[in-house]
């Protein structure tokens, strides 16, 4: 087989150049499965707040790749023993770790598919490909489940300090211009080193590791959880529960056949097969922009208030309230919203409803970060670390919303 057409280059602007180490991870992004996450945002609706976040979950997972091929590099330098086929199921699962995303990031997971996570289908992805490439991806399964021996494996693909934040932190920063979350993963990968099969960090990357925690921490405040992003999502939300709603009493819709089946159909884990899966696999952010596209000019007044609202950015009000004043406030709103309009009072949550939103900087201890001293001691970061404000990451901190249209101020 000629191989050498498949030893490509990407240049990322994060980066610079990314190389595919082998001609199975060249055929596993060529597939049509993988190109699929071009069409995928990585931020979802994040643009309407930073114009520049139109980066999209293919960028993201090739970072992913390419600070897993140094982590390794540093560790089999460190003398950390890793065999060829540990390597190659290593790169394999961490490429393929968001290939279950579906439109607009979280959005899909919470309006017409139910209780189905991005990583399920992923899993799924996985396993599909895998009949199709003759059990190659077996390991690299096994890995993404958290089920091989050893367990650093595992913390690389999916823990506190994983490649797969190490590379959203420093990307989306790069894309939004929020500074704040532009981690030194360099530094982070090159301090990293395993003690009984399990991930640390050397004792003198521990300034490195308190300004990603810090970072990740302003990063959800300032971006991921945006009160700007946070309505936007929840009212694409909405929208898909209504087009749901409509496409099961029979109502007309227009839109692509992927995306009308999953309007149509109830999809849940236990009837997600090949055949539901294919159909999600042509599934993508131009199927949603088109159908809003459309739905502007629906009959059904709140698909097509709702669609224009976020074509046009006239979204909807978000205020934070105190947890005991929610349900007096959204009453008010909701009744002031039946009065002010036609709706009926059966769609007033389509425009009036509540929610709330936590951030947790880091869980201690349980799948926390070690840091190694130089006895040869392990401590948890927290433990090691003597910088107050990380105690303060470990706390979760939640906050209730109401969102309501603008025309009620």
């Amino acid at each position: 087989m000629n191989t050498s057409n498949k030893l490509k280059i990407f240049n990322d602007p994060i980066y610079g150049f990314i190389t595919i180490p082998n001609p199975l991870i060249f055929d596993l992004i060529a597939h049509p499965y993988f190109q699929r996450l071009r069409r995928i945002s990585q931020m979802g609706l994040s643009y309407l707040v930073y114009p520049g976040a139109h980066h999209t979950r293919f960028h993201h997972a090739l970072g992913c790749l390419h600070l897993m091929q140094k982590v390794v590099r540093i560790l089999k330098f460190k003398g950390i023993s890793i065999s060829n086929q540990e390597e190659n199921a290593l790169y394999i699962a961490i490429l393929l770790h968001d290939i279950g995303h579906g439109p607009f990031s979280h959005a899909m997971e919470h309006s017409i598919v139910h209780e189905i996570s991005h990583e399920s289908i992923s899993l799924r992805f996985m396993q599909d490909l895998n009949n199709e490439f003759d059990g190659r991806l077996s390991l690299a399964i096994t890995m993404f489940k958290g089920d091989y021996s050893r367990q650093f494996f595992g913390q690389l693909i999916s823990s506190q300090l994983d490649m797969d934040r190490s590379d959203y932190l420093k990307r989306d920063s790069f894309y939004t211009g929020v500074s704040e979350g532009n981690i030194n993963s360099e530094r982070l990968i090159s301090m990293m080193n395993v003690v009984d099969d399990h991930l640390v960090i050397e004792k003198k990357g521990i300034y490195s590791i308190e300004k990603f925690l810090t970072s990740r921490r302003l990063m959800y405040w300032q971006v991921y959880l945006h009160k700007t992003s946070l309505v936007a999502e929840q009212m694409i939300i909405n929208v898909l529960k209504r087009a749901k709603q409509l496409a099961q009493q029979s109502v007309a819709l227009n839109v692509s056949s992927a995306f009308g089946f999953f309007l149509e159909e109830t999809i849940n884990p236990t009837n997600f097969d090949t055949s539901v899966l294919e159909q999600f696999s042509k599934l993508d952010d131009y199927d949603i922009i088109a159908a809003l596209k459309s739905w502007q000019n629906h009959s059904d007044d709140v698909l097509r208030n709702m669609s224009a609202r976020l074509l046009e950015r006239k979204l909807l009000k978000i205020k934070f309230y105190k947890k005991n004043q929610i349900q007096s406030e959204l009453d008010r709103l909701q009744k002031q919203w039946i009065a002010q309009t036609d709706n009926q009072a059966a769609d007033v949550a389509y425009f009036v409803f509540s929610g709330s939103i936590k951030n947790t900087g880091y869980t201690p201890h349980d799948d926390g970060i070690s840091i190694l001293h130089k006895d040869g001691s392990i401590s948890d970061v927290i433990d090691a670390s003597d910088n107050l404000n990380l105690k303060g990451l470990s706390k979760t901190v939640k906050r209730h919303y109401i969102c309501f249209p603008k025309e009620l101020l």
